[in-house]
């Protein structure tokens, strides 16, 4: 009996992992659709149109040329850690999602230090740029990998720090219990969602991700007009495509993760059949991961780069002290409470 058990176990665990990754996966191809053509309405343009009926299979086409186009490597670069630098970026930004709760049961393993297992996974991600940057011997993309050490090192303080009250008030680092805790309601209607507790943390914590995710406004890393295209210019076919899926990656964790902490997770309503509201929970968790994807793509769409005095400065002289902040006010909040 335990044999059978153990074996219906692990099957769960093996479709739950093909269910998970492979959606990932194909989510990641289509962000490239949705960045594309969401820029392209702000910017009043059709988008990819030519492709596909609305220019679906676009994605598709791109990855065929990365696949079949020639694979570059400069003369003096250091072969191995150029070629190692894109699966050390792409490898932890796709480990996060082994911990990430999509729904009550579509989970990979459900740590109960989860949340410190992302942070730290993640954080191994700068490696591969500062690898990727230096590997290249090249003026631009070392210059570039230097930024975005600096950048990541200096935002990821911020990051980490903004979510400290909200694991005071839910005292748990477990990203299932942290949304369990936002299960509850104010006068029955109103959701329990840490945004209403901690808007200040949410709001320290969505600048860090966009500025930990190299992402315009703060992708002094990649500048075009200054470096070209920054520690991946030197980058081409597979190898430029890990990068890009690995940047999308990091996008849809630091969101998930803004999700779980401020947004109740997959907390919606819950209506109509069985089937329906076993599928519900997945769908409002992936639709509240979409609408911070959009944030994304509006906030590369239409505000401008900053300098990088001015990214190291509000991240320093704003950001953590407002964080420090916030965690002295929780604290005090939580003492008295």
């Amino acid at each position: 009996m335990s044999e059978y058990l153990t074996s219906s176990d692990f099957m769960i665990l093996m479709i739950k992992i093909i269910v998970i990754f492979g959606g990932v996966m194909g989510a990641l191809v289509y962000l490239t659709w949705i960045e594309r053509k969401v820029m392209a309405r702000v910017q009043m343009r059709p988008g990819p149109t030519r492709v596909g009926p609305f220019g679906l299979l676009q994605p598709i086409a791109d990855g065929l040329k990365f696949l079949f186009k020639e694979d570059v490597v400069p003369a003096n670069a250091n072969r191995f850690l150029y070629i190692a630098a894109p699966v050390v970026s792409l490898i932890p930004a796709l480990l996060s999602f082994s911990v990430i709760p999509f729904g009550p049961w579509l989970q990979v393993t459900d740590l109960s230090v989860g949340l410190l297992f992302i942070f730290a996974i993640t954080s191994l991600g700068v490696y591969g740029i500062v690898l990727g940057g230096w590997a290249s011997n090249s003026k631009y993309p070392l210059m570039g990998a230097m930024r975005s050490s600096a950048q990541m090192i200096s935002y990821e303080l911020s990051l980490t720090l903004s979510v400290v009250g909200v694991l005071m008030i839910a005292n748990t680092l477990s990203l299932n219990q942290l949304v369990m805790s936002q299960q509850r309601t104010w006068l029955g209607f109103i959701p329990r969602w840490n945004i209403f507790l901690q808007p200040v943390a949410f709001l320290i914590y969505v600048v860090s991700a966009v500025a930990e995710t190299n992402r315009l406004p703060f992708d002094l890393a990649e500048s075009e007009q200054e470096l070209v295209a920054g520690w991946h210019t030197e980058y081409s076919s597979l190898k430029f495509a890990m990068f890009m899926l690995a940047e999308y990656a990091n996008m849809v964790t630091v969101s998930a993760l803004a999700t779980i902490m401020f947004f109740g997770g997959w907390s919606g309503p819950l209506v109509g059949p069985h089937w329906l509201k076993a599928a519900l929970p997945t769908f409002w968790f992936v639709s509240k991961i979409f609408l911070f994807i959009f944030f994304y793509v509006l906030l590369r769409s239409t505000i401008p780069r900053f300098r990088y005095d001015q990214l190291m400065n509000f991240g320093w002289k704003v950001l953590l002290p407002l964080s420090l902040a916030n965690i002295l006010a929780t604290s005090f909040v939580v003492a008295i409470s």
